[in-house]
């Protein structure tokens, strides 16, 4: 693939995360390096009050498959994830935090997923370390809140960390939600989905 048609985009949306970018960049090109494909990562700049845009901006002129955007102010989570995915140029794209709970040495199992046809490839948490009882008590209960009320069930223990294929991504945007839940909306488009499975790490910092 050329470097206008990579074949994995990644999507890293960021907020206070200046302290968290450098690990997270050298253990992405680590990584990538390995899979040997082309890849971009888009980091989303969400309205943060330190200085991570000046490092996610000095990561670009480093290497220019470091794309950045940066938004007008902090709009949360789940609208830098959709800009972030809304400006993937690959033929599969993996949203990932950039504390580095959600480990890049998982992309490779995600991909094989996606070569065996898969379209969707959840990672899903087998245990959250470094956080406490009752932060995992209220994930545990979310989930299963969520799926009682639900015509369409959302994967429990699974966060936005996961592959989703060209086709979904064109789908995902065909919505015309402006409030997006994406994790309920990851599973609303449907296709042919699988997991994989990880413990996830305690935030690197911040």
């Amino acid at each position: 693939m050329t470097a206008d048609h990579p074949e994995v985009s990644l999507v890293v949306p960021c907020h206070n995360e200046a302290e968290n970018l450098s690990a997270l960049y050298e253990r992405v090109l680590a990584v990538m390096n390995q899979t040997e494909k082309s890849w971009e990562m888009i980091c989303v700049n969400d309205g943060s009050k330190d200085d991570t845009l000046d490092r996610l901006l000095a990561l670009h002129h480093k290497d220019p498959r470091v794309v950045v955007i940066d938004l007008s102010r902090n709009f949360g989570k789940e609208a830098a994830l959709t800009a972030g995915l809304d400006h993937t140029r690959g033929d599969c794209a993996i949203p990932l935090d950039a504390d580095l709970q959600d480990p890049p040495e998982l992309i490779p199992e995600l991909l094989t997923k996606w070569r065996d046809g898969y379209d969707v490839v959840n990672a899903v948490r087998l245990s959250r370390k470094g956080e406490s009882w009752l932060k995992r008590a209220s994930a545990h209960a979310f989930y299963r809140f969520i799926n009682r009320m639900s015509d369409i069930p959302i994967p429990e223990d699974t966060g936005d960390f996961r592959l989703l294929s060209r086709p979904v991504l064109e789908a995902l945007s065909k919505l015309p939600e402006r409030r997006r839940f994406m994790k309920g909306l990851f599973a609303w488009v449907g296709f042919r989905t699988t997991a994989v499975y990880y413990h996830r790490e305690p935030r690197l910092s911040g």
